[in-house]
């Protein structure tokens, strides 16, 4: 019992009840509506299709899928948009301590980071699909998403190490060996 007194015990229970919350949220609610990850693929999809452009390929977009000339497009499925990782993301900085002003600032600026790694997630895979499209499935299931999650595990660090309030730091009137 001891233990659920502690800080990772305190951050875990927190973190495990953000997840539940927006699992219910999400996968009961916003998924089955679809108008948010519809919105969200099909703003991803432009946007990919614009980065593609401005490097000088022959592109085309349409509501969720996007390509390069005639090969046969990028889908954005429901779960290509980053909305579940945006928001595992902003779970876990709201159940790490801080001051609200720098969890906010910090989720708004690793909300974009997580949008813009997914933008250059997306548009890699719509040019190995024209160049390399036997390396698509290993890019697509393996690299590419590892990838993603890793720079939100570093995001995570970082804010564990330098955002505001650090959980397990060490007690400064405690002495050592006790």
């Amino acid at each position: 019992m001891r233990w659920l007194k502690s800080d990772i015990a305190k951050f875990l229970i927190k973190a495990l009840g953000i997840y539940l919350i927006w699992y219910l949220v999400y996968d009961c609610w916003l998924l089955p509506d679809g108008r948010l990850d519809l919105w969200m693929a099909s703003n991803v999809a432009s946007v990919c299709a614009g980065v593609l452009h401005s490097m000088g390929f022959d592109v085309y977009v349409a509501g969720r899928m996007f390509g390069i000339g005639e090969a046969p497009g990028i889908w954005l499925a429901d779960g290509c948009t980053g909305i579940s990782a945006m928001g595992l993301f902003v779970g876990f900085i709201i159940a790490y301590p801080g001051r609200w002003t720098a969890r906010i600032a910090y989720i708004i600026t690793g909300v974009g980071i997580i949008y813009f790694v997914n933008i250059l997630r997306n548009t890699t895979l719509a040019v190995t699909q024209v160049y390399w499209p036997a390396f698509f499935e290993v890019t697509h299931d393996y690299s590419t998403t590892a990838i993603f999650y890793i720079v939100i595990f570093c995001m995570w660090i970082f804010w564990a190490n330098y955002g505001d309030t650090p959980l397990f730091a060490k007690n400064e009137n405690s002495s050592a060996g006790v």
